[in-house]
């Protein structure tokens, strides 16, 4: 299977996760997993952490058609909920219509143990073209019954001086119903976040630094997640050993 291919898995379905290798079980099946340790976890501009470390791991075994399916999981800790660690579940079709274009189309379970208000579905589709990504999500179960749609468009390259990569990305969150209060009684029903990111493979270990932000008030933070600090500007690094 083409390192191309690897990187539309595992870049569409949980972007936090640095870029798995591969372990060839079979002519036709393939073990695609990592696991690594982050300052904290972020998912789309905000904390899941309260800015507090993370040790991630995911496995996603992979078939030659395109088909694949795996699971994903990340201690958590959000003010006001009970749940310590997330387990995500996820299937998916990629392929490769040459070197430089590809899709990824599939559908995501995340699942909150002793925090099932948090628990959604979504289903997603992502175009890479020349080094370009257009992502597109859209669950209709968030918090119970709230529909909402998360759109990106990001950039990376991986063969930088130094044997850097860089990778951007800018995204919009949207919700049905508000969901973000400020101080003065304001709503909104969406957020704004973007990252840029720096990564090296060195010591057979990847490594990265994010710059990641969002568009919220501290105010609008806390109602939402609970840490007035968890959506504003700061950076998180991370280490991970692929397998």
């Amino acid at each position: 299977m083409k390192r191309t291919l690897l990187g539309l898995i595992v870049g569409a379905v949980l972007t936090q996760t640095p870029l798995a290798s591969a372990v060839p079980l079979s002519e036709n099946f393939e073990l695609i997993g990592s696991v690594g340790a982050l300052s904290e976890y972020s998912m789309r501009g905000i904390s899941y952490t309260q800015r507090k470390p993370a040790v991630q791991a995911t496995a996603t075994l992979a078939h030659s058609s395109g088909l694949y399916a795996g699971v994903w999981s990340s201690n958590v800790d959000i003010n006001g909920i009970d749940a310590r660690y997330e387990a995500d579940y996820f299937a998916g079709y990629t392929h490769q219509f040459s070197d430089k274009v590809g899709i990824d189309v599939g559908y995501i379970k995340y699942t909150f143990p002793k925090g099932t208000i948090l628990n959604a579905g979504e289903t997603y589709a992502v175009l890479t073209a020349y080094g370009f990504k257009l992502g597109s999500y859209y669950s209709n179960d968030y918090y119970g019954d709230q529909s909402y749609m998360y759109n990106y468009v990001g950039y990376g390259v991986k063969d930088l001086p130094y044997g850097l990569g860089l990778d951007v990305r800018y995204g919009l969150a949207d919700y049905k119903d508000p969901s973000f209060f400020s101080s003065n009684g304001n709503a909104k029903d969406s957020y704004r976040e973007w990252e840029v990111k720096v990564s090296k493979n060195w010591l057979a270990l990847d490594w990265s630094a994010s710059y990641v932000d969002t568009n919220l008030s501290e105010t609008e933070c806390l109602q939402f997640q609970g840490d007035k600090e968890s959506c504003s500007a700061r950076l998180v690094v991370g280490v991970s050993k692929s397998f």
